[in-house]
């Protein structure tokens, strides 16, 4: 009898990838994933708690776009993974404005990622979302990748909330994804086997 398992027909759309230890000396180390696109075509997601050592005025800066935010705004840009590292996605949430952006794409449970500089514009602003991550780079993989690292356990997935993904504790952010499933990420172990 011939069995499918069960991520050969999961859908990993508005999930979590959360790294499991054996991801260590990876880019993906400590890293959660928000998957934004996943078919038989392949994957496409963005970590969403690996802080760049640059600051959001310094991207203004180098863009030419003048920053009028408030003293206490965001700072953070994050790296969302190894695959086309200098391009910017913004992922926001459409419950905080009724505004649009150019080159901006509507992902599930409110949720969009725009391109285009525009929004950068507005946020510059404090006209842009409420909640939102700059993000540099995005995580891809092949058709049938991401379900094999799955299978090797390379992953845990859970459900995305927009809590978590827009919380600044970012050193946190594997640890409460985990802990939405019932573990405790820091007890898990590569070691297999017994002594």
């Amino acid at each position: 009898m011939n069995q499918q398992s069960a991520s050969d027909t999961a859908d990993f759309n508005n999930q979590f990838l959360v790294a499991m230890p054996q991801l260590v000396d990876s880019f993906f180390e400590n890293s959660v994933v928000y998957m934004w696109q996943h078919s038989d075509e392949g994957a496409i997601g963005i970590a969403v708690n690996l802080p760049l050592p640059v600051e959001l005025s310094e991207l203004f800066e180098q863009m030419g776009i003048s920053d009028e935010r408030r003293s206490d705004a965001n700072q953070i840009v994050l790296s969302g993974g190894p695959v086309e590292p200098n391009k910017g996605f913004i992922l926001h949430d459409g419950t905080t404005t009724d505004k649009s952006w150019d080159s901006t794409l509507a992902l599930e449970n409110d949720l969009f990622i725009t391109t285009s500089r525009d929004i950068l514009e507005d946020i510059a602003r404090d006209q842009g979302p409420e909640n939102y991550l700059v993000v540099l780079g995005c995580s891809g993989w092949g058709p049938g990748q991401l379900e094999q690292e799955i299978t090797d356990n390379a992953w845990l997935t859970c459900p995305a909330t927009k809590e978590l993904i827009f919380s600044t504790d970012f050193s946190d952010k594997p640890k409460q994804a985990a802990a939405s499933l019932g573990f405790d990420i820091s007890q898990l172990s590569t070691d297999i086997g017994t002594s």
